[in-house]
């Protein structure tokens, strides 16, 4: 199947609708996690985005998002099985036309770099306006590539992630 990318402007109701599926998530998990939050452009007041809600949790071992993956299902979401990055479990909410992405972690450091990345275009409007620039100019070139608008977004990730402190590590967003 193929996904468009369509941004839409910021709508000022995401981190509300984050709020709300975030208890879901919680009352899923068999144990407290260590940590949830609102990630990706939904979270960054101004970006456009595509109008598809992130959610990073970071939970002590794997093995716990693997006993909550049946809960999450009857909730709604769909597990990817077959997930090559086999560092975290990912689930989306609402196929064909994805409401929410979830991404169940195990590796602090991960998800302190996801969470580094927010953080600074939040404070940082010279950055923020940047990304901002570079995923207008990338929804128009890979409009029915939803992987290489990814990919080609990693530089700009890397080397924000780095000023803010982070380990240098690639990966697509």
């Amino acid at each position: 199947m193929v996904e468009e990318i369509h941004l839409v402007p910021y709508d000022p109701s995401w981190p509300e609708k984050y709020a709300a599926e975030r208890d879901v998530v919680v009352s899923c998990l068999t144990q407290p996690p260590l940590l949830i939050e609102h990630m990706g452009s939904t979270s960054i007041p101004g970006i456009a985005a595509k109008p598809v809600i992130d959610i990073i949790v970071l939970l002590a071992d794997l093995a716990e998002g693997h006993a909550a993956v049946p809960a999450l299902e009857a909730s709604g979401y769909n597990f990817w099985r077959d997930n090559p990055d086999r560092s975290k479990l990912y689930l989306v909410r609402g196929l064909p036309n994805r409401t929410h992405n979830l991404h169940l972690h195990a590796d602090a450091e991960e998800v302190r770099r996801h969470l580094l990345f927010r953080d600074h275009l939040r404070a940082d409007p010279a950055a923020h306006d940047a990304y901002q620039a570079l995923k207008q100019e990338l929804a128009i070139r890979y409009r029915h590539d939803r992987e290489a608008y990814s990919k080609a977004k990693t530089a700009f990730v890397d080397d924000i992630v780095t000023k803010a402190g982070g380990a240098r590590r690639r990966f697509a967003w």
